[in-house]
């Protein structure tokens, strides 16, 4: 390849042009890469780059023993599209890696964003239930923790037959505060998250009082039945409601819903293997649900994690004194 450039050289064409023929013939080699082979140094870019890749590839993949192996298996982080991964390397390992750098890294390595597919409606709203007005109004931004809480509730396949889970999200964070499985769609099913919730903020020190909190949902007959709504009402939490078969007037949950068959359901992250009763469902969704609360970065949060942006916010509001 060098002898060929240099003979190119000799016949007065630019080394720009040669490498810009080559690679379109398939061979990969840049201007900058022939130069410095030719001086006997290696380009600050491909040093760069093998340090970004060095970088994916410790953030993407864990070396796990079973059964007396390593066995090499995907991180959660593996996951990561470009920007994702961008950020995650400049926070961990890499302060000034470019976009371009990881992207070669990731194609180098063959990762690829998860990607989420149309997920199938769920809302069967009961034909007698009297519902409550929306709140909301599409406007999924909140100026507090525990100002706004959104829930629903997805399924997946099983051997055993059909698992349906639901999660309860806060808004200001995008947290997920509360969740659970169950093999039917009783009301229960939304009731077990809601008293999780509340048990979860309070032992976090910071329990929901009584008018500080508007829980949002669909219209299904789950969020309409006289239990549920009971339990709002003694709680002091005021019920919102969206229009029925209107996505957007929830869509921050189905966002979740959408990432959590994506990256957890469709994946082999965080089960190994088919789903074959419920307590497979219940064991890879915890997984995901710490990691998701606890690591993963959010784009709309600044490449933060759920729990580091609220303890953020709760930092500036118990500033200690300062001297005077």
């Amino acid at each position: 390849m060098m002898g060929f450039i240099d003979m190119m050289r000799a016949e007065g064409h630019a080394v720009e042009s040669i490498c810009r023929v080559l690679r379109e013939q398939g061979y990969q080699i840049a201007a900058r890469t022939y130069r410095a082979q030719r001086t006997g140094a290696v380009a600050a870019r491909t040093v760069t780059d093998a340090m970004v890749v060095d970088a994916v590839r410790d953030a993407a993949w864990t070396t796990v023993e079973v059964g007396g192996r390593q066995r090499r298996v995907l991180k959660p982080e593996g996951l990561y599209g470009r920007r994702k991964t961008t950020a995650l390397i400049r926070r961990t390992r890499i302060a000034g890696a470019s976009r371009g750098a990881v992207d070669r890294a990731m194609r180098a390595l063959g990762l690829q964003g998860i990607r989420r597919d149309k997920s199938i409606r769920t809302t069967i709203p009961a034909k007698d239930g009297v519902r409550a007005g929306d709140l909301l109004n599409r406007d999924f931004t909140a100026p507090r923790p525990d100002h706004t809480w959104v829930m629903d509730f997805t399924y997946c396949r099983t051997w055993a037959g059909w698992v349906y889970v639901a999660f309860i999200v806060d808004v200001f964070s995008q947290r997920i505060v509360g969740w659970h499985a169950q093999t039917t769609k009783h009301v229960e099913l939304v009731m077990i998250p809601l008293r999780m919730s509340l048990w979860e903020r309070d032992r976090q020190g910071h329990p929901v009082q009584p008018r500080q909190l508007r829980a949002h949902s669909d219209a299904g007959s789950q969020y309409t039945a006289v239990t549920y709504t009971e339990k709002l009402a003694l709680d002091g939490i005021a019920p919102s409601i969206g229009s029925v078969g209107d996505a957007y007037d929830n869509a921050l949950m189905e966002t979740i819903n959408g990432l959590y068959k994506a990256e957890c359901i469709r994946t082999t992250v965080f089960h190994d293997g088919p789903y074959k009763s419920i307590a497979d469902v219940e064991y890879a969704t915890a997984g995901w649900v710490e990691w998701y609360n606890n690591r993963r970065l959010h784009s709309t949060l600044g490449y933060v994690s759920p729990a580091e942006y609220e303890q953020a916010h709760y930092a500036t509001l118990n500033r200690e004194p300062q001297p005077a």
